[in-house]
């Protein structure tokens, strides 16, 4: 239905008017009195295979939704409907802010991709933890994406970090530090390997230290560019385990135009999407190589089919995340891939995922 009907439809109008009525309808759909509970029974990934605990955690699937499609947690219930392992809303900052002038998605269908330079556009820290914690229990874990104002002079970003972890430590499963998004100006910068070790300590300590107020004490992860220079790349890798983080997100959009066809590539902002698919996984190969498997990753970048995830898995992500396939693929995406890596893990002969991860690094 959605390749047929509801695909045509939404791809006649503008790419985040068609973002905002889609969103409208799933937040709709997560207030309708125990339908997300009864869609999570029948969509919840069934194979065993598939799950793993990873920070204390339960993972029922490694396949998560990426940040930016529920920036204001406003349709967790119906994305958890969907058979996702995880959900990461966000990016959010401490301030609500509008984000940057329209238009500012943009589809490339022949290339299966988007560009977007939306800014960060959200309704700030303190909006997002009033409907987290109006959720009660959640099926799966939450993440929280955390960035800075577009107004905080550099000097003063880690405070906005610090800020959103203070507002929202007691709602969050996850806390994902995004220095990577080329739709802030100065952000990327927070990736160089002295700002960001300075700046992840800032916030392990303000997690630690939030613990006891919060009895919570989620993990760390940090988000990188695939743009980084390949020594600025581990170097920010190094600087990452060396600062105490739990995890690296790789990766997040990036600036190359490199073999798009689409007259879209023309616009400025971050491209996402199948571009991404073999870069994204290069790079999760590389940072377990550094890290010698000793955090977890988490790839994303252009995965399309359950052979894409598990290409990831195997160059060494835990988990994956979707993000540009969903607009293209639809919701029946996610039970598609899950099914696809349960068949991928019998072939194999593969008791569980964990035991692929970095199986090709």
């Amino acid at each position: 239905m959605y390749s047929s009907l509801a695909k045509p439809l939404l791809f006649r109008l503008d790419a985040e008017r068609a973002h905002h009525l889609t969103l409208d309808a799933l937040e709709l759909a997560s207030r309708v009195p125990g339908w997300p509970a009864l869609a999570r029974a029948v969509t919840a990934p069934a194979d065993t295979r598939l799950a793993q605990t990873l920070w204390g955690q339960a993972y029922a699937s490694p396949v998560g939704l990426a940040a930016g499609l529920d920036k204001n947690g406003v349709a967790v219930p119906a994305f958890g409907a969907l058979g996702f392992g995880f959900l990461e809303v966000g990016t959010v900052t401490p301030l609500a802010q509008p984000g940057n002038d329209l238009p500012r998605l943009f589809r490339l269908p022949p290339d299966d991709a988007l560009i977007n330079r939306m800014g960060f556009n959200n309704a700030g820290a303190g909006a997002l933890h009033t409907r987290l914690a109006g959720l009660g229990e959640r099926p799966i874990p939450v993440w929280a994406n955390i960035g800075k104002n577009k107004a905080t002079v550099q000097e003063d970003a880690t405070e906005d970090y610090l800020k959103c972890v203070g507002a929202l430590q007691d709602v969050s499963d996850a806390f994902v530090v995004n220095v990577s998004s080329p739709n802030t100006p100065g952000l990327r910068a927070l990736q160089a390997a002295g700002d960001l070790s300075a700046l992840l300590r800032a916030v392990v300590a303000e997690v630690d230290a939030g613990r006891v107020r919060t009895l919570r004490q989620p993990p760390v992860l940090v988000k990188l560019a695939p743009d980084l220079h390949p020594a600025d790349f581990e170097a920010s890798v190094g600087a990452t385990l060396d600062a105490g983080a739990q995890g690296i997100i790789i990766s997040n959009t990036t600036l190359s135009r490199e073999g798009l066809t689409h007259p879209n590539q023309e616009r400025a902002g971050g491209l996402s999407g199948r571009p991404l698919t073999r870069r994204s996984t290069e790079l999760v190969r590389d940072a377990y190589r550094i890290t010698r498997g000793h955090i977890p990753l988490v790839g994303v970048g252009g995965i399309f089919d359950a052979q894409d995830a598990y290409d990831k898995l195997r160059a060494g992500a835990a988990l994956v995340e979707v993000y540009s396939a969903l607009i293209y693929r639809g919701p029946g995406l996610v039970r598609t891939l899950n099914r696809g890596l349960s068949a991928l893990l019998a072939r194999d002969g593969v008791a569980n995922v964990a035991d692929v991860i970095g199986a090709d690094a």
